[in-house]
């Protein structure tokens, strides 16, 4: 019988009463009909994580154990993706989905969930809350930057669920905005899934934003909006009466129960005993497998961005760099690697143990903490600068000063970090590697300019097997290949960009910088897409078209247009298949097999309102040294060749 049918059956047998306790994340059981209660909320952002009651992992003195209800919805706030381009994002994000839920049609090994939309781009700032925060975009804003991301995460990635966020949009709360959630995700983008409420928003749109009079007129927007399920109980405990006094109609209810019991059956869940379904016996046991491991290292060494490289200082040789002074609060993690959002790791690898596998150490941390409040470590770091062969510091940011509702103010490193990077590499007898491990991005223009530091890289948060893969890097064993994926900007920029500004195009009338490399033009530490390499490569364009043909819809014009210089509206090109190709050569002129990350950029007609350049395609490729290889590259006219003019058209 198909889903939808087997849905319709569900529904007729349920009270009204019944389907209101499944409006919410802790779904209530209907023993009469042999419904188990449901946990939807679970996180796996990075890994299966052990935030929120759903699916856990977790660590026991002897093997491993699992708590909580079946996989469900994966979500996480995610840190260090494509936060400088809409496009990269919305493609790591589809691709992110396409892993999670599988290829099995329509049928999910999870439910995988893009969040939080939309313009939630503020945490806590200045005084500023996620919970009252008001996001003033204008309609080509949304169109060209904030929707890019959703849209091809629901669109391209098929994902079965979208999370509506916390604060406004132009005035209305995002989970009750029928325009965001029924009009475009719904109506436009086809989410084939359910629409799921940050945890507690709806409370928060009613008591902290206070948008409506009366709880039953919270609860009605949110459902009328299409919103199908709430992460908190106020939807639970309010939609009924919203019902009762005529604020909201069952068949409402129904459609919203209709969406979150589909994407369960297309889980397996009422297709009898778990284990004998496709995924029924995935647990801990495939966690850790050595596969699972090596992948999280590898993960970790691609991400690896090298920033500097003077005069070929790394890679370190185990030779010459048989004794390393590793320095900084960040030299011995091992959970601040992981991040938010993220589980019990299967083990880790510090940078100290990472370095280790290649030298003897000498240990000190310099300050306690990232806040480096004082001096009283500096001693024994500098001292064991003066003794080692190189000195590698690891320095940047943890979870304390940048996570969920703790926004940066600032983009320089915290507290004394600098003082105590100049006084070590003042001293330091070799080589002096800073190695940043942050989610953002650090104003380190002093250690970019500073001839006596040889190098920087920038880990990210890198995951269980950090420490490895910084030391594969620093000792050659692997060649970087990260490249950044967002602009480091200048202290300076945030003095002139209020973070509650949500404009991404640049005004000099009111001195303001604009965001992102898109519509920024001022000064950088280092740019969006910058990354370097042990080796050298240079690209050769071998074929691309001079001239596009783009084939107009009937019902505007017959035939081609080749016009130069006119825009054409893309409602009235016939957009299915239509791209156009690339193939460029790629020489490896360096002495090193490389791996190397072609960026491709789009310059369109000139236009203060139009970015002066955006992603629109990305490729690696693997080219051992002195050779050569030939990438195809294919760019969806329509997708990524389009501008949103003034008017949205």
């Amino acid at each position: 019988m198909p889903i939808s049918d087997r849905v319709k059956d569900l529904l007729g047998r349920l009270t009204l009463q019944e389907k209101i306790r499944l409006l919410v994340n802790n779904a209530a059981a209907v023993p009469r009909l042999g419904i188990k209660g449901y946990e939807w909320w679970s996180e796996a952002l990075h890994g299966v994580s052990n935030v929120g009651p759903g699916t856990k992992l977790c660590r026991m003195r002897q093997g491993r154990c699992t708590t909580g209800a079946r996989l469900g919805s994966l979500t996480g706030a995610q840190m260090s993706t494509f936060s400088g381009t809409h496009g990269g994002a919305g493609t790591y994000a589809a691709s992110y989905v396409k892993g999670l839920q599988g290829n099995n049609g329509d049928r999910l090994k999870v439910a995988a969930c893009c969040k939080h939309f939309t313009a939630y781009d503020l945490d806590n700032w200045n005084g500023v809350d996620r919970f009252h925060f008001d996001a003033k975009v204008g309609k080509q804003g949304i169109e060209d930057t904030f929707d890019v991301p959703f849209k091809m995460c629901v669109e391209d990635g098929n994902v079965a669920s979208v999370m509506c966020s916390y604060n406004q949009v132009n005035g209305v709360p995002t989970c009750a905005d029928p325009n965001l959630l029924k009009k475009t995700v719904r109506g436009q983008w086809k989410l084939n899934g359910y629409i799921v409420s940050d945890c507690d928003s709806v409370d928060v749109f009613y008591n902290t934003q206070h948008y409506t009079s009366t709880p039953e007129e919270a609860a009605a927007d949110a459902i009328k909006a299409v919103l199908d399920l709430d992460c908190g109980p106020f939807l639970a405990q309010h939609s009924e009466d919203a019902v009762k006094r005529g604020l909201l109609n069952e068949a409402d209810v129904n459609s919203a129960i209709a969406n979150t019991l589909t994407v369960q059956m297309r889980l397996g869940m009422f297709d009898g005993e778990p284990s004998a379904q496709p995924f029924g016996n995935l647990g801990p046991k495939d966690v850790c497998t050595p596969a699972h491991q090596e992948l999280a290292l590898e993960a970790a060494r691609q991400g690896i961005v090298l920033l500097k490289n003077r005069g070929s200082s790394l890679p370190l040789s185990q030779l010459s760099h048989r004794t390393v002074a590793v320095i900084g609060p960040n030299s011995n993690v091992t959970v601040t690697m992981t991040g938010n959002y993220a589980g019990v790791a299967c083990g880790y690898t510090s940078p100290l143990q990472g370095i280790g596998n290649y030298a003897k150490t000498i240990h000190q941390l310099g300050y306690a903490d990232v806040a480096c409040a004082d001096d009283k470590l500096f001693s024994g770091a500098i001292d064991a600068a003066r003794q080692a062969d190189a000195t590698v510091l690891i320095m940047g940011l943890d979870q304390s000063v940048e996570a969920e509702f703790k926004d940066r103010t600032g983009l320089l490193l915290l507290g004394r970090q600098q003082d105590l990077v100049s006084k070590v590499a003042m001293a330091s007898k070799g080589p002096t590697i800073i190695v940043l491990i942050s989610g953002g991005p650090i104003d380190v223009s002093f250690a970019k300019n500073d001839p006596r530091i040889a190098a920087i890289l920038w880990a990210g948060y890198p995951g269980q097997a950090g420490g490895a893969a910084i030391a594969n890097v620093l000792y050659g064993t692997t060649n970087p290949e990260g490249k950044l994926p967002m602009t480091w900007y200048p202290q300076d920029y945030v003095s002139t960009l209020p973070m509650i500004d949500m404009a991404m195009r640049s005004s000099p009338n009111k001195n303001y910088p604009g965001r992102t490399y898109r519509f920024y033009k001022g000064p950088v530490v280092y740019p969006f897409g910058y990354g370097m390499s042990y080796t050298n490569f240079v690209h050769t364009i071998a074929s691309a078209p001079n001239v596009v043909a783009v084939p107009l819809d009937g019902r505007h014009n017959s035939g081609n247009t080749t016009a130069s210089g006119k825009a054409i509206k893309v409602n009235h090109a016939k957009c299915n298949n239509l791209s156009v190709g690339l193939q460029i050569d790629v020489k490896n002129t360096g002495s090193k097999d490389g791996t190397h990350t072609m960026l491709v950029f789009s310059t369109p007609p000139a236009g203060h309102w139009a970015p002066q350049k955006q992603l629109v395609a990305f490729a690696k490729v693997h080219v051992p040294a002195g050779s050569q290889q030939r990438v195809g590259i294919n760019i969806h006219l329509c997708k990524f060749l389009s501008v949103v003019d003034r008017l949205q058209l």
